[in-house]
């Protein structure tokens, strides 16, 4: 029977086209079954099988032949099968990322906002505009889009500050909370009032010695008034600002680094 449409990847994988899964459930379980038995013979290590939501019907044949869940997105499921016992499954996503803004005005204000979920629990509960990245989208770009969305102001990026890494979030994941510091463009707020409860300008002095401000978030913004940070660069040769983002000390930010 001849093998499944399929392309190889540098690592002994077999990448099988989801575009041209057989038409029938049986059709695909004996070309599939018989395609395994070839791959065996060529020393083939895996086998990726991404399966359309369309086609759902073909995940418990795969799971019946031994294929185990890899990832999945909102319009597929990604399956694995090891050819060989010892075969190295690269992980998928492991952390979510997010960002927030430390916004300061030239009066010492702070931009700071009260969530509505917290406006119960914790009611006063002052934080930073921030939230999380979206798919492909840039440090740069998601700091100034939070700070947009949650407040109406516009900002201009200035560096990165600090971050702060931490396990067992969402789902099981990690997460990855950068912060950058940011300079007002406009100063009038017009806030989300979907997500947001308050929104206002905050004297730094207050925000530093307000009770209900976490630590952590006191901390965030002495170490944006205390630190230079790490700004926006380049490095010869990676330089595509479409799929890359450095970040250098502003020393070397002044100059491409090879």
């Amino acid at each position: 029977m001849e093998v499944m449409e399929h392309t190889t990847n540098n690592f002994g994988g077999v990448i099988l086209s989801p575009a041209a899964l057989p038409a029938s459930i049986d059709e695909f379980k004996s070309r599939l079954r018989d395609s395994i038995s070839q791959w065996k013979e060529q020393e083939s290590k895996l086998v990726w099988l991404e399966v359309p939501i369309e086609r759902a019907e073909l995940i418990p044949v795969a799971v019946t032949m031994g294929f185990i869940f890899h990832h999945s997105t909102d319009n597929y499921l990604m399956l694995v099968y090891k050819i060989q016992p010892n075969a190295f499954i690269p992980p998928y996503a492991t952390h979510y990322v997010g960002i927030g803004g430390v916004v300061l005005n030239e009066q010492r204000e702070l931009l700071v906002v009260v969530e509505k979920y917290h406006k119960v629990s914790r009611p006063n509960f002052y934080k930073l505009p921030g939230g999380a990245l979206q798919a492909g989208e840039h440090l740069v770009d998601a700091a100034i889009r939070e700070v947009y969305e949650e407040t109406g102001v516009q900002t201009k990026f200035d560096a990165l500050v600090c971050f702060r890494h931490w396990h067992g979030y969402r789902y099981g994941k990690s997460d990855i909370y950068f912060v950058a510091r940011l300079s007002p463009i406009s100063h009038e707020i017009t806030q989300d009032h979907n997500e947001i409860e308050e929104c206002r300008w905050m004297p730094v002095e207050e925000y530093l010695s307000h009770d209900t401000v976490h630590n952590f978030n006191k901390q965030i913004v002495r170490a944006a008034l205390n630190s230079r940070g790490l700004r926006p660069s380049s490095i010869e040769g990676y330089d595509d600002p479409k799929t890359r983002e450095f970040f250098m000390p502003f020393e070397l930010s002044e100059h491409t680094t090879q």
